[in-house]
């Protein structure tokens, strides 16, 4: 761990997003660690270790610099090792010659996969069987969940992936090896490869029997050729596993990339209201919206979000997505606020120093909590 650079990621083996970035950085060659956390709350590794609230996983740490949202770690990813200097690629050129669709891929990625197909399969789940503590961590991020309502959402959901397995099996009827035509599997075909592959592990005859070798023939060898793929690139992989402190620490030491890289768009920061050092709370769109990540602003692209968080070692810099995540401060919504430390930047329940005055800061407003599935 005394690489200036070295990733970590933190994660679980259940979650199907923990494995896209497995994947990707297995397909990258990245050497990296793992911290694995609890599929449930309490994180302390996250949470009290670097001082952020963000509740989803995976996070991926290249350095001092902590990443959030898959689609911002694994775009990240690519920019910082990039096949120019021996890793491999998620966004390969074409068979027949060309550039890479990079742009098309990823949307095809955040915007179908992620957005679209991921969400019907979690109601495929035997949450019957689920503990209450299960089903009250899922609720508290994704909204009140009632069980007889996941089963009747399943015959709806099954009949959506079947026409969702008819667009694949459209898109690789030409004989072509990988979704796009590409000389090795993108971006998509691990986003796409691990949705199926998620759903065909489940213990659901229903489940199991939406793969069918004579409608989704094409489909089916394409999964089969992902399943090997991967599967050869992780025997020749060892990825150490690491504590959460020996991970902390080494990334509150590390050097975070020149502010630069990022820089802060003066005009766009203008026409949100919003200038550097401003403390923020951000937040997901969609899921897990009442656990904000609270710190200064230090960084505003039009790809991301950068702030400034107090882990138990020091100062962490954390990105996220502008697709996708929302910033709001303390102005505008006082109704809605928590107790952050003026000097640290953390929650007060998380502060380590010995700050006087706290301030209240706007984490998001009331109303867009109202979400069920």
């Amino acid at each position: 761990m005394s690489e200036p650079t070295s990733v970590v990621i933190y994660r679980y083996d259940a979650s199907p997003f923990s494995v896209k970035v497995d994947n990707v950085l297995l397909l990258k060659n990245v050497p990296h660690h793992k911290v694995n956390v609890a599929s449930l709350l309490p994180r302390p590794e996250i949470t009290e270790l670097l001082g952020l609230g963000y509740r989803r996983i995976p996070v991926l740490a290249i350095g001092n610099d902590v990443y959030c949202d898959t689609s911002l770690i694994c775009s990240t990813l690519e920019r910082r090792f990039p096949a120019t200097k021996g890793y491999g690629t998620i966004f390969p050129p074409k068979k027949q010659g060309g550039s890479p669709d990079t742009t098309l891929i990823k949307i095809y990625t955040k915007s179908y996969v992620d957005n679209v197909v991921f969400p019907l399969a979690p109601p495929l789940l035997p949450w019957e069987k689920f503990p209450e503590a299960f089903i009250k961590d899922r609720s508290s991020m994704m909204g009140p969940i009632s069980v007889p309502a996941m089963a009747t959402a399943r015959r709806r959901c099954l009949n959506l992936l079947s026409a969702h397995l008819a667009l694949a099996e459209e898109q690789l009827r030409d004989g072509r090896e990988w979704l796009f035509d590409t000389t090795s599997p993108s971006l998509a075909d691990i986003a796409l490869h691990v949705v199926y592959s998620w759903v065909k592990s489940f213990r659901m005859p229903e489940a199991q029997a939406l793969f069918d070798e004579e409608k989704f023939s094409n489909v089916i060898k394409w999964l089969s050729r992902m399943n090997n793929h991967v599967d050869a690139l992780r025997t020749q992989f060892d990825v150490p596993r690491i504590k959460g402190e020996e991970a902390a620490r080494a990334i509150s030491v590390s050097p975070h990339e020149p502010y630069d890289i990022v820089g802060f768009d003066a005009a766009d920061g203008a026409r949100l209201g919003f200038q550097m050092g401003d403390f923020v709370s951000i937040a997901p769109d969609d899921t897990a919206r009442k656990f904000p990540a609270v710190g200064k602003l230090v960084g505003l692209s039009l790809e991301e979000f950068v702030i400034e968080t107090k882990g138990k070692f020091g100062i962490i810099r954390c990105h996220f997505p502008r697709i996708g995540y929302s910033r709001f401060s303390a102005q505008g919504f006082p109704k809605q606020t928590i107790n952050v430390c003026q000097s640290c930047a953390t929650s007060s329940a998380q502060c380590t120093c010995s700050c006087v005055q706290p301030v209240s800061l706007l984490t998001r407003p009331r109303d867009v909590f109202d979400v069920s599935l």
